[in-house]
């Protein structure tokens, strides 16, 4: 009997040990889960509320670290830019940056260059990094990228100081001249020398200001506030006439084909700016008695068909090293022959702006010795086509000779240039 009592009472004291470990473990089990973990440190939940909605609606690249340089919060930008690798911050002075700010509570900002990501030929990323203390633990790191702010203000910088230089060259010229006729007032015979030169220059710097004028329409203008359907045979017929004196003079032969019922849907101003220039420069760079042909197609494209015109000449050609650059403000393949021709630098500039503002392009080839071809490709003011297409096929049914003739033609072939009457030619 007392045995069985020992083993009762030893059985309970034993149940009773079991159920005060087994509570023990639990509330140590609770205590561990609910301490915060390493892990836990780089969630967003150590965020202050309302951070991790603000970066993301930044412009600027966003880095957030902790205590220990981890990366807590990091937007696509920053990842982009190659600031985050492996969740640390990879860019050595940032760092430094962060860490100074941790110790002292101080806003700090700093502009760097920095290696691009997956370029070998070492250019620079310009960016603006600004840090800034988050809370007792975090700091915050803001990076504007100010690569693309750097090169506009290159190429402004680049474009005052061309102006500059080119405006003070018939300037001079003016000068010295004025104080040449002053000299040789007794001399009838220099005056008039001098006097030439003089118109020479002026004109040569009236064209020049004119060019930066149309320069900063065409940049600043958008070409559809006025755009109408412009009919490509005006426009070549205009850019003949514009360069009828000078072909003349040198016994260059112009001759325009193709353009026919073409239409392109723009401002007339400026597409006859820009054409205009190209036949000019065409008739400048020629020798003497060669030939410069203006023509016109209607060339097929994914998002509806597209009217190329191209300006062909015989004359010096282009280096394929100037190709890359001819269309740079101010850029002369020969800058002697520019200077004898009054070329200003700023007429293919304008071609390209004016092309990409249509939403179309102008491409160059060349060959040194052999000539060279511009060619503008513009969008083609679709509903006067249409138009165009039903009167030309009403032609047809009345027996129109011409009609019949164009109708022989195979509809389909967009590759030869439309017909034209006579192409004009100049002695």
């Amino acid at each position: 009997m007392d045995v069985n009592a020992a083993v009762a009472a030893a059985a309970a004291i034993a149940g009773l040990c079991t159920g005060v470990i087994a509570m023990l473990a639990f509330r140590w089990s609770e205590r561990d889960q609910a301490r915060p973990t390493r892990t836990s440190l780089h969630t967003d939940a150590v965020l202050p509320p309302g951070v991790d909605t603000v970066l993301s609606v930044l412009r600027s690249s966003a880095v957030v670290l902790d205590e220990s340089d981890s990366v807590v919060k990091a937007s696509s930008a920053a990842y982009a830019l190659g600031l985050v690798r492996g969740g640390k911050l990879a860019v050595e002075p940032m760092l430094h940056m962060a860490r100074d700010t941790r110790r002292d509570g101080e806003i700090r900002q700093v502009e760097l260059d920095l290696p691009r990501r997956g370029t070998g030929r070492g250019e620079a990323l310009a960016v603006s990094a600004r840090v800034a203390p988050l809370g007792s633990r975090l700091v915050l790191l803001l990076v504007e990228d100010l690569t693309e702010a750097r090169r506009i203000e290159a190429v402004r910088r680049d474009f005052v100081a061309n102006v500059s230089h080119e405006l003070k060259t018939p300037v001079g010229a003016l000068s010295l001249l004025s104080e040449a006729v002053m000299d040789a007032s007794d001399d009838p015979e220099a005056v008039t020398r001098f006097a030439g030169r003089m118109q020479i220059e002026a004109t040569r710097l009236t064209n020049l200001v004119q060019e930066l004028i149309d320069l900063s329409r065409v940049q600043n203008d958008d070409p559809l506030e006025d755009a109408e359907p412009v009919r490509v045979s005006e426009l070549v017929a205009e850019a003949i006439d514009r360069s009828r004196h000078p072909a003349s003079t040198k016994q260059i032969t112009m001759a325009a084909g193709g353009s026919g019922e073409l239409y392109i849907w723009g401002n007339r101003g400026q597409l006859a700016a820009a054409l205009g220039n190209l036949v000019e420069n065409a008739v400048n760079y020629s020798p003497a008695r060669t030939r410069v042909g203006i023509a016109a197609r209607r060339v097929p494209a994914p998002g509806g068909d597209l009217i190329e015109i191209a300006v062909t000449d015989q004359g010096i050609g282009i280096s394929e090293k100037d190709r890359e650059r001819v269309f740079e403000r101010f850029y002369r393949v020969d800058p002697a022959r520019s200077r004898a021709t009054g070329g200003t630098g700023l007429g293919l500039a304008i071609v390209k702006h004016v092309a990409a503002s249509h939403g179309g392009e102008v491409t160059v080839w060349s060959s040194e010795g052999q000539g060279s071809t511009f060619t503008l490709r513009l969008p083609e003011a679709g509903a006067v086509r249409d138009r165009s297409s039903g009167s030309s096929r009403s032609s047809r049914s009345s027996g129109d000779p011409t009609a019949r003739d164009e109708a022989a033609a195979d509809p389909s072939d967009h590759t030869t240039y439309e017909p034209l009457p006579a192409p004009e030619v100049l002695p």
